[in-house]
């Protein structure tokens, strides 16, 4: 965990690998397997984010992911939906420029509940959100990237001043491979949030490990 940090029990689990699943990468009969490979590999948290409507298979398949992160003591974060992560019981959820207030889902989810923001090149909201209560905040897009290839674009001075100014974790996103990691890192990200460079690559298991092992490292 970076130095300036507060050393709260929460800020070390939000430290590392941060996988996030995409369908367009991973069939729904394959992804429970998928996720506890990310995790066998080193993953410390896992984002369900399923951009198709809402349904119940949508809600069985988060269902059967929890089951995982749960059995592995890796909390599941629910990107958007508040209601998804209520039905069943994840640990928190990823709110984006449009969607519910943080107010309104500290109020629905409780005060246990994991909450993180998308900051996007944007160190004023970040400093809202970590005020408001968020446990974490997102900055990117770093690198281009072909699951958001029109994303706002971030930069590693903006990671130093967050890190600075910032006591809860920070996570990066954004086209993040493993030769372009460790940069981000340095610079102050606590956590990297990935998705194809995870759930894209034929080894999910050995993805993820090497992901991990640029936490491991001494810095």
């Amino acid at each position: 965990m970076t130095e300036n940090h507060a050393c709260t029990s929460t800020n070390r689990l939000l430290h590392g690998l941060y996988a996030i699943t995409d369908t367009g990468l991973i069939g729904d009969a394959q992804l429970a397997s998928a996720v506890e490979a990310a995790i066998r590999g080193g993953a410390r948290l896992i984002q369900f984010r399923d951009k198709r409507p809402v349904s119940a298979a949508r809600s069985e398949l988060a269902a059967a992911v929890n089951k995982v992160c749960i059995g592995l003591g890796v909390p599941l974060i629910i990107n958007d939906d508040i209601d998804l992560c209520k039905a069943i019981g994840a640990a928190g959820v990823h709110l984006g420029r449009d969607d519910v207030r943080l107010a309104d889902a500290r109020k629905q989810l409780g005060p246990d509940a994991l909450i993180g923001v998308s900051c996007y090149n944007r160190l004023d909201l970040a400093t809202s959100a970590q005020h408001q209560g968020a446990n974490y905040v997102a900055f990117g897009s770093f690198f281009s990237s072909g699951i958001k290839p029109d994303a706002v674009r971030a930069d590693s001075a903006l990671l130093k001043r967050a890190h600075d100014s910032l006591s809860i974790p920070i996570a990066a996103i954004g086209g993040i491979t493993r030769d372009n990691a460790s940069a981000l890192i340095d610079a102050g990200a606590d956590m990297l949030a990935v998705i194809s460079d995870v759930f894209g690559a034929d080894d999910i298991y050995t993805a993820a490990s090497g992901f991990a092992r640029l936490f491991d490292q001494d810095r």
